[in-house]
C-alpha cells in the first residue's frame, strides 16, 4: 500500500511516516499543495493523508479540486480547527475521515488502514495460488495450511504477484506499488525481497522470474 503525507510539520511527518513504514506502508512526504497535487498526478496512492494548514493554502481547495477532477482516492484531513463546522467543510468537499490536531499516531494509523481497506473491499480479499493463500483483512498467508511470518514489504510484493497471478510483474511496477520515493529504482532491492520471499514460501516455487521482464506467480 503506498499512502501520501502532505505535512509541513516535518516532527510530525517523521513520527507519522515511522509509524506507516512500520505497519508496511510505502509513504511519500508533501509539505505544500503544489508538491502534493504533482505527486497526486503522477503515482497511484491507495490513501492520503492532507493536513489543512499548508503554507501556500487550505488542504480542502487541493481536495476540492481533486474530486472536480475524478480523483477518488480516499482522503483523511488533519487539521487543527476542530469546530463542527470545519468538519461539515471537510467531508462537503469529498474528505472521508476527519482528524483533529492533536491526535494519537496509533490513532490515525488505524484510520489509514481503514480507508485503505475501503479500496481492498473492490478487490479480492482472499488471493491464493499454488498452496499459498492470503487473507488480506486478516493480513495472514499460508503455505499448504502453515502459517508464513512476512516483513510488510514482502507481504505488499506477494500481495500484487498473487494479485496479478499468470500475469508478469515488472520490477517498475513492484517499485511503484510496494516502495516509496525513498526507493533507489536501479538498486538490487526488489530481487532481495523477492529472494526472501521465496525462501519463506519453500518449494515447489511459486515465484518465477522471466528475465528481463520482472516476476510471475505460477501454481
Amino acid at each position: 500500500m503506498r499512502v501520501l503525507l502532505v505535512e509541513d510539520d516535518h516532527e510530525l511527518g517523521d513520527q507519522v511516516s515511522r509509524r506507516l513504514r512500520a505497519r508496511g506502508f510505502a509513504v511519500d512526504r508533501a509539505s505544500d499543495l503544489g508538491e502534493a497535487d504533482l505527486k497526486q498526478s503522477v503515482h497511484l496512492y491507495d490513501c492520503v493523508v492532507l493536513d489543512r494548514g499548508l503554507p501556500d493554502g487550505d488542504g480542502l481547495d487541493l481536495l476540492a479540486a481533486w474530486r472536480r477532477a475524478g480523483v477518488r482516492v480516499p482522503v483523511l484531513v488533519l487539521t487543527a480547527l476542530g469546530a463542527v463546522t470545519d468538519r461539515v467543510a471537510g467531508f462537503t468537499v469529498g474528505a472521508d475521515d476527519y482528524l483533529g490536531k492533536p491526535f494519537a499516531v496509533e490513532e490515525l494509523e488505524v484510520r489509514v488502514v481503514a480507508l485503505c481497506r475501503r479500496g481492498e473491499a473492490l478487490r479480492n480479499t482472499l488471493l491464493g495460488v499454488g498452496g499459498v493463500e492470503m487473507d488480506l483483512p486478516r493480513r495472514r498467508v499460508t503455505r499448504d495450511g502453515v502459517v508464513l511470518t512476512l516483513t510488510g514489504k514482502e507481504f505488499a510484493v506477494l500481495e500484487l504477484l498473487l494479485a496479478r497471478a499468470g500475469r508478469v510483474v515488472s520490477r517498475s511496477e513492484l517499485i511503484e506499488h510496494c516502495w516509496d520515493e525513498m526507493a533507489e529504482p536501479m538498486s538490487n532491492v526488489v530481487d532481495a525481497v523477492v529472494a526472501q520471499l521465496r525462501r519463506k514460501l519453500g518449494d515447489p516455487p511459486v515465484v518465477v522470474t522471466v528475465r528481463g521482464a520482472g516476476f510471475v506467480v505460477r501454481p
